[in-house]
């Protein structure tokens, strides 16, 4: 079962650097290989936003998801529901050194045919909890 976690402290307001996340349509702004997003229904817990990644060759590969738990400035998680893969993933927040920790953690169950994949998909999901840093810079510039 690939996972990918990574943690870092922004210096924001938990409560902006939650806002920002849960805007999920904000996700092209600082995680590489989005190409598009949009909420499809819902709000917090139980919205489904429809998702386009880049896959391989720089396609495009749907990665549509849902909203599974939602806590205001503390945790919001999702499951992938369209795709050859279908991680799950949270989002926690912490204040941390006058700051907010922001932890993104990623995982995904593979089976039959999909463990052939195992070794690509942990470099990808280990690229997306790292894109934190593309967030770190994101919210800090627009301080």
């Amino acid at each position: 079962m690939p996972a990918a976690e990574n943690s870092i402290v922004i210096n924001r307001p938990r409560s902006d650097v939650f806002a920002f996340v849960a805007d999920h349509e904000n996700d092209p702004k600082w995680r590489p290989g989005v190409l598009d997003i949009k909420r499809a229904s819902g709000e917090g817990q139980g919205a489904v936003y429809t998702q386009g990644v880049q896959g391989p060759m720089g396609r495009r590969i749907d990665a549509d998801f849902e909203v599974t738990a939602y806590q205001p400035d503390t945790l919001i998680a999702f499951r992938t529901l369209a795709g050859p893969v279908q991680p799950e993933g949270s989002y926690r927040f912490e204040d941390a050194d006058g700051g907010t920790r922001v932890t993104f953690s990623l995982n995904a169950n593979l089976g039959g045919a999909q463990m052939l994949m195992a070794p690509m998909v942990g470099k990808s999901m280990r690229n997306q909890v790292g894109a934190l840093t593309d967030l770190k810079r994101v919210l800090e510039a627009s301080a």
